[in-house]
């Protein structure tokens, strides 16, 4: 009995070690690719890339997606991953510049930074102090992850700014849900690959900023 608890406490030390060793190398990567991709954004922004370069660069970043999830087990997954985040990042110039053309624009783009950093950290901070499983909420956010892209593609025939208006309240929460069930599964052992974590936070982030970015200028009055 006695040697079935040691074995069983030095099983849930090197539980710990790993899940540990997850989430420094996922904290890692994700704030370098957040750096490269902020830089990539920041050099299409100047250069003033148009929106057929930006939507290239999407297509390309949607096939770099697959690529970094085939290749997530072997070290070519980082390449991958860098070559992903630096194309989406570069594809925001056009939307950058759209909103930083707007009056006070910097103070809308700097007040969506420091919103998604802020929601990220704090909900974060509450996942990894609770040690609570989120893993109830998959269900939910991913109907609501469908029920949103359904209304975004009716949308763009509709036209109607209520209801753009109203999924990006509704992603905004979706993202802030995300961050909380990823950062739930990787404490839990439900993701055990540093960089498919990375990817989930990367993507929860960059939609968390875009939407964000929606509606701060909206309520400020730049934006329909």
């Amino acid at each position: 009995m006695a040697e079935n608890n040691v074995l069983s406490s030095q099983v849930d030390t090197l539980g710990v070690v790993s899940t540990n060793k997850v989430l420094k190398n996922t904290y890692l990567l994700l704030a370098m690719t957040l750096t490269s991709s902020a830089l990539c954004a920041a050099i299409a922004t100047w250069v003033g890339i148009g929106p057929m370069a930006s939507l290239g660069l999407m297509i390309a970043g949607f096939v770099l997606l697959f690529v970094v999830h085939k290749l997530a087990d072997s070290s070519k997954g980082l390449p991958a991953i860098f070559a992903f985040t630096a194309c989406w990042g570069a594809a925001l110039g056009p939307t950058l510049s759209f909103y930083l053309a707007m009056p006070h624009g910097p103070n809308i783009v700097m007040q969506a930074l420091g919103g998604t950093a802020l929601v990220f950290f704090s909900l974060s901070a509450y996942a990894l102090s609770s040690r609570k499983d989120f893993s109830y909420l998959g269900g939910f956010l991913l109907t609501g992850l469908i029920v949103v892209i359904v209304a975004m593609l009716a949308n763009l025939f509709l036209q109607i700014p209520l209801l753009s208006l109203t999924m990006s309240g509704a992603v905004v929460l979706l993202m802030s849900g995300f961050i909380l069930f990823d950062t739930s599964r990787i404490l839990h052992g439900g993701e055990t690959n540093y960089i498919r974590a990375t990817v989930a936070l990367y993507l929860n982030i960059y939609n968390l900023f875009i939407h964000l970015l929606h509606l701060i200028a909206v309520f400020t009055g730049n934006d329909d």
